[in-house]
């Protein structure tokens, strides 16, 4: 695991946007395709903000660039909670993309079924694979939460399906999620985190005993891949 230390926020979505920019470059020396799992949240959203500008918006070769999303809320796509109008109104609206590469995890269908059509996508993409994703970005919630892995969950004890849906009380809400068995087998995965607020979550789930039921972004620990943890100096003022 690399741990990446910023000023502010600011200062990390830049470096952030800079070690994406460089990674997809670097990948797509090696294949045609660059695949790539987005997040929501104020802190991806300040990220691809800078991705659709100059230069990154005409460094990366967006065309070749397949999306997914970790994990959405069951809300219409018109309803701003959605993870997926959110990357759309800030990058993907913004940035040439190929439409037929954008998959997001459908709302206007029950939550158990667009998963399950969601795992189908990916095994279509990577059922014969030993790596899925390219590139995972994930955030982290105060509660230590990843993607849709609660503390408390069922979810995180998830071991083969590649996605799930539940119903999650505390938000009147179902959620639809990638699990960690998918996300494990990505070639990077990158998580942003920033503010006081998580500076203790963050310690625990870096230096504290492993507890994925209490911590389940512990539970993200690429079995092949890399680990990056971009964080601001906030967020890591409890480090040791």
């Amino acid at each position: 695991m690399e741990l990446h230390i910023a000023k502010d926020p600011a200062q990390l979505s830049e470096n952030v946007a800079a070690w994406i920019s460089n990674y997809i470059l670097e990948v797509l020396q090696q294949q045609e395709r660059f695949t790539l799992v987005l997040s929501g949240g104020s802190t991806p959203k300040a990220l691809f903000a800078l991705l659709a500008k100059e230069p990154y918006s005409q460094m990366i070769p967006w065309e070749r660039i397949h999306f997914f999303w970790g994990d959405e809320r069951a809300v219409p796509f018109e309803d701003e909670r959605n993870n997926a109008r959110m990357a759309y109104e800030v990058l993907l609206d913004k940035v040439p993309v190929n439409p037929d590469n954008i998959h997001v995890m459908r709302t206007d269908i029950d939550p158990a079924k667009s998963a399950e059509e969601y795992a189908a996508i990916l095994h279509k993409y990577f059922g014969k694979e030993s790596t899925t994703f390219d590139l995972v970005l994930l955030g982290m919630g105060d509660d230590g939460h990843t993607l849709s892995l609660f503390p408390g969950t069922k979810v995180v004890h998830e071991k083969k399906a590649w996605t799930d849906a539940f119903f999650l009380p505390a938000q009147d809400m179902y959620r639809i999620t990638l699990t960690a068995p998918v996300v494990n087998k990505a070639a990077a995965v990158l998580f942003m985190a920033t503010g006081a607020g998580k500076a203790i979550t963050l310690k625990n789930v870096l230096q504290g005993t492993f507890d994925a039921e209490k911590y389940p972004s512990q539970l993200i620990r690429p079995e092949n891949g890399e680990l990056h943890w971009f964080v601001d100096e906030a967020a890591a003022s409890a480090m040791e």
